[in-house]
């Protein structure tokens, strides 16, 4: 029995994707990080990071795993924290 999901939408507006920025910033935050001080861990300009935390651009698997191993988490928490997040909407 095939388990039914709502259809995907592909924008950076949607409730879930705003849940996704606010965690991103949260971790950097917990992390006692500033954007500037992530960027200079990631090797990127501190933009691409503001990017992210605003939605202005999606990291992929890969780099959202680099972004986080960054902080010291890792995906699979990064995920369980961002689903149950969406769970409570």
């Amino acid at each position: 029995m095939q388990k039914s999901v709502r259809p995907l939408k592909k924008s950076v507006h949607t409730p879930q994707q705003r849940q996704l920025q606010a965690l991103l910033r949260q971790i950097r935050e917990q992390a006692n990080l500033t954007q500037r001080g992530l960027a200079e861990r990631l090797g990127v300009p501190q933009s691409r990071v503001s990017d992210y935390e605003r939605g202005e651009s999606l990291p992929d698997i890969l780099v959202l795993r680099q972004y986080l191993a960054a902080m010291d988490v890792s995906l699979a928490d990064f995920v369980a924290r961002l689903e149950k997040l969406i769970a409570e909407q």
